[in-house]
């Protein structure tokens, strides 16, 4: 059978790309592809602190490439986002295998009496993706509310398996586009980086 034509309706999308996320078969392979791609990725960069999620619903765990990423040098450091009920904005904590874990608000676990941190990269997750950064949450708003105030903002990467990219969804007015997106097949998006300024002497 063939599969199901993804929904124009974002909230039957959600349902429809977490089902299928949910019965992958391959699921197991997808990831250890991902991870790769992750750890790959992370040795262009030079950050000291990232901010993760703890994965729900079928969600890809970068937590293993991260904690290798971590190992490498004492100085970094890996943390899990904390949601505040009333603002519902996120912050977070810093993570390490075997810490204490609590359930939030919404049922999550969360690191216990852990430093709070500002990531500089952010790792986001998401049901669903399409062009130019833009993603599918959940709906709650969580990350977008976060990125819109949070200074200096990190740089943020959707991880996401290749199946989920929809070409035709659009950002809304609230939406925080990523700046690269992730996938089981490599760098499936990243934003260009700024052109470089111009030599002195070619200046009229």
């Amino acid at each position: 059978m063939p599969p199901l034509e993804p929904s124009r309706d974002k909230k039957t999308l959600r349902r429809q790309l977490q089902a299928e996320r949910q019965s992958l078969i391959d699921r197991h392979q997808r990831a250890m592809h991902l991870q790769e791609v992750l750890r790959v990725w992370l040795m262009a960069r030079d950050d000291k602190a990232i901010g993760a999620y703890w994965p729900i619903k079928g969600e890809f765990d970068a937590l293993p490439a991260l904690y290798r990423w971590a190992e490498a040098d004492e100085e970094r450091c890996i943390g899990l986002p904390v949601i505040d009920k009333q603002t519902k904005q996120l912050s977070f904590q810093m993570w390490f295998p075997g810490c204490e874990m609590e359930e939030d608000a919404y049922g999550i676990p969360k690191p216990k009496d852990t430093p709070v941190f500002h990531p500089t990269l952010l790792l986001v997750p998401c049901v669903g993706y399409g062009n130019g950064g833009v993603r599918l949450g959940y709906g709650g708003g969580f990350y977008d509310r976060t990125l819109a105030t949070l200074q200096p903002r990190p740089y943020t990467v959707g991880l996401a398996y290749s199946f989920g990219y929809v070409p035709w969804l659009q950002a809304e007015a609230h939406d925080v586009p990523l700046d690269a997106v992730l996938n089981e097949d490599g760098v499936a998006w990243q934003r260009p980086l700024p052109d470089a300024l111009p030599d002195e002497h070619a200046r009229s």
